[in-house]
């Protein structure tokens, strides 16, 4: 109710102060709006830190802030609204009062695909810093948590002071590049966590915990090919585990406790079969593990017989979830240039025809008018793909294109309706975005098409 929603800020409020409670609003709006400008964040934030500093104070009249927040839910629907468009928000704004307002609060754009920030040169940054400090820390403020909008909001905040108190003591100092080198190897930590959580909520929004259980699963598969089934797949469900537990938490530590713990984890049942494990877990400095351990690229391809498929009676058993899991991450082992998008599609795609067979009146037969067209579409895709991530992770991207266009130019047993030069644009985009072991997956999910087998319109970049 609105009692429960005023106290909520007011209580942060009055313990923040001002500033900080200013602060906290420009990182939360820039990571909920993280495709509005800078002004429009601006607009948004001034409202929402009036309405606080006005009905918060002692002594406001009880009904100021349900007629403040009123008074900018109307301003929101507005066709000259100056906050942060949003697709959504017309639904809302059908809505009166209280829902209205809620509805408008939970929007929220989808992450951008890579992070637009950069961070400039101490000298550039300590220039900006003299010249204007509020408007340099407001600035970096919005870009910092709209690049890193998934994670978690204790993080981003932590990782943003950080910075700017390096900024504020390091321009002044009669050293600064000393101070600077020293200020950055202390954040270093905090560095990778804001890296590698924004990448782990990323995939924890865009595909739940089934199915990013699922991803971190595939990942394992393809790095470490000679671990088995039983193995990952606990490692696969505990980093799903980190992801619900901490990319909404408040707590300030939850993330990097949950993720250092999970790291150890890893490490501690990996190191002795795989070199490449045992390298990236010597370090003392558990993050920087965890992130050597996702920045290792795939394992070259071993010898393994074609992968025993699972029957249809598995397939439609209590546990069929858990035998097309096991049959996909067969898959990811054999194939470990196979890039995320596929494979996730690959995961849907396998719910949907359990689903569909399963509760068919003759699921046997449902099965078995499927098979024959998956079996004979399914590989020789799955092949095509694993070969061009594989020529991209193994030569440099000049040389890439060059083979690609060369393979292009070769007659197909399909001859593409595309001409050569935009068959060549879109497959080397495709390697170039999606290939990466950080590939954004709303980005390569939108590159990779649909359909329940997969195969033949599945991914027009390959």
């Amino acid at each position: 109710g609105k009692a429960y929603v005023r106290e909520k800020v007011c209580q942060e409020y009055k313990i923040l102060g001002k500033e900080n409670f200013r602060t906290l609003t420009i990182i939360d709006t820039s990571r909920k709006y993280s495709n509005g400008t800078f002004q429009e964040i601006g607009h948004l934030v001034r409202e929402i830190v009036s309405l606080a500093e006005t009905c918060c104070a002692d002594g406001a009249d009880p009904s100021c802030y349900d007629v403040g927040s009123t008074a900018l839910s109307e301003k929101s629907c507005g066709a000259d609204s100056p906050f942060p468009a949003h697709p959504g928000a017309a639904r809302c704004c059908g809505q009166q009062g209280l829902e209205r307002k809620l509805c408008l609060a939970a929007l929220r754009h989808p992450p951008q695909p890579l992070p637009r920030f950069l961070q400039p040169s101490d000298r550039e940054l300590c220039h900006a810093f003299r010249l204007e400090p509020r408007e340099f820390a407001d600035r970096f403020l919005y870009e910092y948590a709209s690049s890193y909008s998934q994670a978690p909001l204790p993080v981003l905040l932590a990782s943003t002071t950080t910075f700017l108190s390096m900024v504020s003591t390091c321009c002044i100092s009669p050293i600064p590049t000393a101070c600077f080198l020293k200020e950055k190897l202390e954040r270093k930590t905090l560095s990778l966590l804001t890296l590698t959580s924004n990448r782990i909520c990323s995939r924890f929004s865009a595909y739940g915990k089934d199915k990013a259980s699922f991803s971190s699963l595939a990942s394992l598969a393809q790095k470490i090919p000679t671990a088995s089934f039983k193995e990952l797949l606990p490692l696969a469900e505990d980093a799903a585990e980190v992801a619900s537990q901490c990319c909404d938490s408040m707590a300030e530590d939850c993330m990097q406790k949950k993720l250092l713990e999970h790291t150890a984890r890893v490490c501690s049942a990996l190191s002795a079969q795989d070199r490449r494990f045992a390298a990236c877990c010597q370090g003392k400095n558990l993050m920087e593990n965890h992130f050597c351990i996702l920045a290792m690229p795939p394992a070259p391809a071993t010898r393994l017989p074609q992968p025993p498929e699972p029957t249809n009676k598995e397939l439609c058993a209590k546990e069929g979830a858990l035998h097309a899991t096991r049959f996909l991450f067969e898959l990811a082992r054999r194939h470990p240039s196979l890039p995320e998008a596929v494979l996730a599609k690959l995961y849907d795609s396998s719910g949907k025809l359990r689903g569909e067979c399963c509760s068919s009146k003759d699921p046997s037969a449902c099965w078995d008018s499927k098979h024959q067209r998956i079996a004979a579409e399914l590989f020789p895709f799955l092949a095509k793909a694993d070969q061009l991530c594989g020529m991209y992770h193994k030569l440099p991207f000049l040389e890439f294109k060059k083979r690609l266009r060369d393979s292009l130019a070769q007659p197909q047993p399909e001859p593409s309706p595309a001409p050569l030069e935009q068959l060549l644009e879109q497959r080397a985009s495709f390697a170039s975005s999606c290939c990466l072991p950080d590939a954004p997956p709303l980005l390569c999910a939108s590159k990779v098409g649909p359909g329940p087998s997969c195969p033949r319109g599945a991914a027009p970049a390959l």
